[in-house]
């Protein structure tokens, strides 16, 4: 049995719009996620001795998540990781993106996904957001359908991402929560479906990570430097929290090799994670 439960979690700046979150609660597992950026904030998982524990970095009120952070918990897109130089050719087009690391473009741009305010849905044991990317919006063709669908079952929430295009463009989305279980990634397999395991000896908790991407991008926030005041002022310092981001291969737009990431007129994109939780 889950329980979806809705509430204000602040207002963004000069009347934009209100930020809601949704709580979705198992006998497992916790998790709130906001409005702005599909973002996870909360995720609370038991540990062996049954004490539950927010497992993900964050912050407690809108503001934090409004300010330069490195995307805690939000979904990221167009295309996730980097695009070199910030730019690819189409169909003998070439397309300039906005410039955001060094000379590449991260994780959809300056205002990506992780953004921008998505229009929720209350499902029965989990929330859908949704919102339309416009034709040149940091410099992606076409307009752009997307949905992000959060589901909780048990000890496993899934993660599903849809989009439909007008027009011929590079998509690839994923998920940049940080956790902190303090484990070690000890196993990677399967050619189909990519999947890792978390384990934290001190709490018993497992994190188990299933996708149907071709890749999952490991983080191990070598970036955090401990300048962020984080959730009851925690300070997240280097290696703090790691990113098990599932998703297409960096940059694969313009290499011929990868495994593609253009989704053409008429197709869907249809990927789905799941994060699994138990103990050990």
């Amino acid at each position: 049995m889950v329980s979806v439960t809705r509430a204000v979690f602040g207002d963004l700046p000069l009347g934009a719009g209100t930020v809601e979150k949704f709580q979705l609660q198992s006998d497992q597992l916790r998790v709130d996620i906001i409005s702005w950026g599909c973002t996870i904030t909360a995720l609370e998982v038991k540990d062996r001795q049954g004490r539950a524990s927010d497992v993900v970095l964050g912050f407690d009120e809108l503001e934090g998540y409004l300010q330069k952070q490195p995307y805690f918990g939000a979904v990221v897109g167009r295309v996730a990781n980097r695009i070199a130089k910030g730019m690819f050719t189409l169909d003998g087009k070439e397309y300039k993106l906005a410039i955001n690391n060094g000379p590449n473009s991260l994780h959809g741009g300056v205002k990506g996904f992780d953004k921008v305010l998505w229009t929720p849905r209350v499902l029965s044991n989990g929330v859908e957001f949704s919102r339309v990317s416009p034709d040149g919006e940091e410099g992606y063709p076409g307009d752009l359908k997307v949905w992000v669908t959060y589901t909780l079952d048990g000890g496993e929430l899934m993660v599903n991402y849809r989009a439909q295009a007008s027009q011929t463009t590079p998509v690839s989305l994923t998920n940049h929560s940080y956790f902190n279980l303090a484990g070690q990634v000890r196993e990677l397999a399967s050619a189909t479906c990519c999947s890792v395991t978390v384990y934290h000896a001190g709490s018993g908790r497992v994190l188990e990570v299933y996708t149907t991407q071709p890749g999952v991008q490991f983080y191990t926030g070598n970036f955090l430097d401990g300048t962020l005041k984080g959730k009851s002022g925690a300070v997240y310092p280097k290696h703090s929290g790691f990113c098990l981001e599932t998703q297409s291969w960096p940059d694969a737009v313009n290499q011929p090799h990868f495994p593609p990431v253009l989704l053409k007129p008429g197709e869907e994109y249809d990927h789905t994670t799941w994060f699994k939780f138990s103990v050990a």
